[in-house]
Parts: structure tokens; C-alpha cells; sequence
């Protein structure tokens, strides 16, 4: 038997699309099916790749908007979506759901009863975890993961700071702190031993990617040797040591309700 495959067809709507870490391969196939479709493209020129716009139709409209303001944007998505009747695609770099200030964004076309839709994407965590060819959660080493940044022109609430954090010497993910990295190098140094490996991790995805892999002692000397400045995520773990650890889950002498054990 063969199957016909239907035609995606979206409506008039905002798509906030995560674009992932820079690879155009990284995009999920809901993504790549609307940016294909598209009428309008909103493009965070400074954040995603060029390349990433090869998959939309020819005669999509595609907007640059880094140098434009949430009001800005917000009238341009509401006069394509209610008065053109036009599908829009809001392409961030990302996941939408980190650091991608898509809160205000949906709350403003909420208010304005625009319909919109959210695709994640892939993180540069797990990008730069796939890179590094490790697990950030080892049996017996680490169980955690901490996504966070230091305080800069965001301020990070009190009990988030980072002091608090890396008490826990979980597989902490810093973004948006290579400006503050010798502040931050202090804050976890105070719990995580010197030693403690950190990779580097600098336009993970894009043809010019680097990662650097150092004790945490070296942090910030090798940041600014590197002259990083910005686009750059930071994996402070033990789990970036060789480990030994093993998942109880396909363990020989454990049961589950697809195996029993033997």
C-alpha cells in the first residue's frame, strides 16, 4: 500500500521557531516544514545563520530584525498575521524556551489576540554535550543539570546566584557571562575544585565553532585569550572527566516492564 503525502499547509499565525545552536541540520522537521511554507520570516540576523534561510520558499518575505525594538516587531507581526492574512515564522537561535525574551513577545500578542504557535529547538547544551561526546548526568558523579547566568544588565535573582548554584557542583551550563567571566570563575571556584574541567564552548553549530577544554583555574585566561566575548556557553563538570558510572536501567540484574532481570 502507498501513502500520499499531504501538503503542509499552515495559517495566518505567528510560529515562534527555535532555530537550535547554528547547524541547519539540528532543526526539527516541524521547524524545516514551516520555514518552507512561510509567507514571512522574522530573522534574528545576529543570532542564527544565513544559511538557515536556504529552506524557505523563494518569494518568502524575510525581515532582519536585530536592529529593531519588541514594539517594532510586535506591529510587524500584527499587521502581516490580521491585516495580510500571511503565516509568520519569528526564527530565534535556540530553544525558545532559554533566553530568547519570546515572554514578553507572547504576552504582547496574547493582548493583541494574534494566534501564535511555539516550536522548541535544540539548546546549545546539548549541541556542545554531543561535541564533547559526553553525558552530563553519570551515575554515581552527577544527576543534575543547572542552566543559568551570572548577573550582568540582567540582574539574576538572589537565591539564583551563582554562589548558590555551584554549591551544588552539579553539570552547571552557563550562557551570556563570557563579559563577567572572571567574576563568575571566582563564584565557582569557591565550591567546584580548581581542576574541575570547563569546556568552552563558542558558536557552537557555526562553521567557525571552537571548544576549549581547561581546568576551571584556566577559564577565564583562556576566554580572553580566545577573545570571546559574546555567543559563548560555558559546561563546568565532573562528568567532563573520564567517568566510570553506569545506568541501572539496561544493568544485567535489573528488572523493568520490558525486561526482566538475569
Amino acid at each position: 500500500m502507498s501513502y500520499k503525502k499531504t501538503p503542509y499547509t499552515i495559517e495566518p499565525s505567528v510560529y515562534i521557531v527555535g532555530a537550535g545552536p547554528g547547524d541547519p541540520d539540528l532543526l526539527t522537521v516541524k521547524a524545516q516544514k514551516l520555514l518552507a511554507v512561510a509567507d514571512v520570516i522574522l530573522f534574528a540576523d545576529s543570532l542564527v545563520p544565513e544559511q538557515i534561510l536556504e529552506i524557505c520558499r523563494k518569494d518568502a518575505e524575510i525581515i532582519r530584525t536585530a536592529n529593531q525594538t519588541l514594539e517594532e516587531i510586535l506591529a510587524i507581526m500584527v499587521e502581516k498575521v490580521r491585516s495580510q492574512h500571511k503565516s509568520l515564522v519569528r526564527l530565534h537561535s535556540g530553544d525558545p524556551s532559554l533566553y530568547s525574551a519570546i515572554h514578553e513577545q507572547m504576552h504582547l500578542l496574547a493582548e493583541a489576540n494574534i494566534p501564535f504557535e511555539v516550536i522548541p529547538g535544540i539548546s546549545a547544551f546539548q549541541a556542545a554535550a554531543a561535541k564533547l561526546k559526553v553525558e552530563l548526568t553519570v551515575p554515581g558523579l552527577v544527576q543534575t543539570i543547572i542552566l543559568t547566568r551570572i548577573s550582568g544588565r540582567t540582574e539574576v535573582p538572589a537565591p539564583e546566584e551563582l554562589t548558590s548554584l555551584a554549591a551544588h557542583q552539579a553539570s552547571l551550563c552557563l550562557y551570556l557571562s563570557a563579559r563577567h567571566i572572571e567574576n563568575a570563575q571566582a563564584k565557582l571556584l569557591e565550591h567546584y575544585p580548581a581542576e574541575t574541567p570547563v569546556a568552552i564552548c563558542f558558536r557552537i553549530g557555526w562553521p567557525d565553532e571552537k571548544i576549549r577544554v581547561v581546568p576551571l583555574s584556566q577559564m577565564a585566561d583562556c576566554t580572553h585569550q580566545e577573545k570571546l566575548i559574546r555567543t559563548t556557553l560555558y559546561i563546568i563538570s565532573p562528568a567532563l572527566s573520564p567517568a566510570t558510572g553506569r545506568s541501572r536501567l539496561y544493568h544485567p540484574e535489573h528488572s523493568h516492564l520490558f525486561r526482566s532481570s538475569h
